[in-house]
């Protein structure tokens, strides 16, 4: 069956308001369509986009991929079915309604150990779940490999961040490079955040189109070390229309 949902994933080298950026997508979406459903899906083990949008996260995916993991390795083959096909429900539980949006953590890698069977199921779930939505906001590791292998293979649009450092261009061009192998996508761009020196931006080498470039966010940082999630940043904040001008090129709003 075709999957309906546009399919954002955003990666990117870490430090440089990767998660920050994936919530403002989320905020701008519940706001410009508020009768669509939207989940948003932390991919990332530090679980930043939680706190970013103020969701308290009680059960993540790999809670529920370790207790059919501890299943098998008990011998208990029998539960381990049982818990394989009540998974797809189990994963309704880890989903968190929010006001506007759902929100569904992955939780830490898996430790070591090969769960191939237990990652590909939960992987099909996911997708399954996917195609009840209308969007779906993937915030991903550094790398795009852990998307591939954990959450899905195919996404509709990815969006890379960096700064304006030459270490955050050779990344970007790193996860462009592996992406192209791993994972099929329609529309790819880069945003890049924190901009200190707007004229120097067009001497970036990126690998795609930029589709936004972000200076510092004063308001962003404030409302950051007040605790405060990204929907309470003020509407007209840099953070927020820099993402929104990246999310019209690529005809998302």
């Amino acid at each position: 069956m075709e999957n309906k949902a546009k399919i954002l994933t955003v990666a990117g080298k870490g430090g440089v308001g990767k998660t920050s950026i994936c919530a403002c997508i989320v905020r701008l979406l519940t706001e410009r369509y508020p009768d669509k459903k939207i989940l948003a899906i932390d991919a990332d083990p530090a679980v930043g986009l939680s706190v970013a949008l103020g969701v308290d996260v009680k059960l993540t995916l790999d809670d529920i991929r370790s207790s059919i993991v501890d299943s098998v390795e008990n011998g208990e083959t029998r539960e381990a079915l049982e818990l394989l096909s009540e998974a797809r429900f189990r994963i309704f539980d880890a989903l968190v309604e929010m006001p506007g949006f759902a929100f569904l953590a992955i939780g830490r890698p898996e430790s070591s150990g090969c769960y191939c069977k237990v990652n590909s199921y939960l992987k099909e779930v996911i997708s399954l779940l996917a195609n009840s939505f209308d969007y779906v906001v993937i915030d991903g590791e550094a790398g795009i490999e852990q998307i591939q292998r954990r959450v899905m293979e195919k996404v509709t649009h990815l969006l890379l961040i960096t700064d304006q450092s030459k270490k955050g261009g050779q990344v970007i061009t790193t996860i462009k490079n592996v992406a192209d192998e791993l994972i099929a996508y329609d529309r790819i761009g880069a945003i890049i955040n924190r901009v200190t020196n707007p004229e120097l931006v067009s001497l970036m080498e990126a690998p795609v189109e930029i589709l936004s470039a972000i200076p510092a966010d004063s308001a962003f940082a404030a409302n950051d070390i007040k605790g405060k999630s990204v929907m309470e940043l003020p509407a007209d904040s840099v953070m927020l229309t820099g993402v929104e001008e990246a999310l019209r090129k690529i005809e998302i709003l």
